[in-house]
């Protein structure tokens, strides 16, 4: 009788346990078997943040966008957007919008790429790329708009 509930007690401990490492093979494996949930995209959301933090990346575009501004203006410019900047409210806006606009799927391979050495690469030399495209984007902007005011025509209320 002893034996029999002994086999019996093993039995019911090797079904928890393996129970317990079925739920914990499903959610380490759930990005890789396709499961996109809420839960899973915001899980790779955070882990892309931790790769690329916010608050780097915007020190590093602010320290070489200020380069390209008149000397008087650059501490000023760099301090908006570092210390005045809201980086919480920015994480958790991006987080969101991450979570709303990208599948888990994506979220963990740009997790992965720029957790890894060559993300890592690129993305310190992302705020000396923004430097650069910033002055021709606002120039292409400011002609898109000129060019958008000349050809609607003056209207005068009635």
């Amino acid at each position: 009788m002893a034996l029999l509930s002994a086999l019996s007690y093993q039995s019911l401990t090797m079904k928890r346990q393996l129970f317990v490492l079925s739920v914990l093979a499903f959610s380490t494996l759930s990005p890789v078997l396709g499961v996109d949930t809420p839960e899973t995209r915001r899980h790779e959301a955070e882990r892309y943040l931790q790769a690329s933090p916010p608050k780097a990346l915007f020190e590093d575009m602010a320290d070489k966008m200020a380069a390209n501004l008149p000397p008087d203006q650059r501490e000023q410019f760099k301090r908006m957007m570092t210390s005045d900047l809201d980086i919480a409210a920015l994480t958790k806006a991006m987080t969101d919008a991450m979570v709303k606009n990208f599948t888990t799927e994506e979220l963990k391979a740009l997790a992965d790429f720029y957790g890894s050495p060559v993300g890592k690469s690129a993305m310190q030399k992302f705020g000396a790329y923004m430097a650069d495209i910033m002055p021709v984007m606002q120039a292409e902007i400011m002609k898109a708009s000129a060019k958008l005011n000349q050809s609607v025509p003056n209207q005068s209320p009635h």
